[in-house]
């Protein structure tokens, strides 16, 4: 196993810091979108891996993901307005620290990038690589498009 570091380009979210820190800090806020847009993205970049039965409390979310089972990802660790670090918990491949961090630019514009540390087997990095290095920027792109609330 090995440690593999992707970073997703700076995207600029048309909100303040605060808004966005407090959206994306509970997983409650995004089941809905997660459910309709964002799983579906994954299955048309990824046809192999559907993602099914989401749920989620504040801290965590679980969901099965078909030839693989049920997987989870939680919060560990929320420095206030800046940084959101989650964790794998159950059922992957392999093992993912993910940061989501956020920096203001002035009102109403946060810089949001993302940074995913993913512990792999050589298989699976030879497979999964050029598809988590496209993804992360997908994702940041998502993320930086979701419905957050007005101030």
């Amino acid at each position: 196993m090995s440690i593999r570091k992707y970073v997703s380009d700076v995207k600029l979210i048309n909100h303040d810091q605060d808004v966005v820190f407090t959206y994306l800090s509970d997983f409650r806020n995004l089941s809905g979108y997660l459910n309709q847009n964002l799983f579906e993205n994954i299955t048309r970049q990824v046809p192999q891996i559907k993602i099914s039965q989401f749920e989620s409390d504040k801290d965590s979310c679980q969901f099965q993901l078909s030839g693989i089972g049920l997987a989870g990802i939680k919060i560990v660790k929320r420095d206030p307005f800046q940084t959101i670090k989650m964790e794998s918990s159950e059922g992957l491949p392999l093992s993912l620290t993910f940061w989501i961090q956020l920096l203001p630019v002035k009102k109403g514009e946060t810089k949001m990038r993302l940074t995913l540390h993913a512990d792999m087997s050589t298989m699976i990095r030879m497979m999964a690589d050029k598809k988590l290095e496209e993804g992360i920027n997908r994702l940041a792109e998502t993320i930086a498009g979701l419905p957050y609330p007005d101030q």
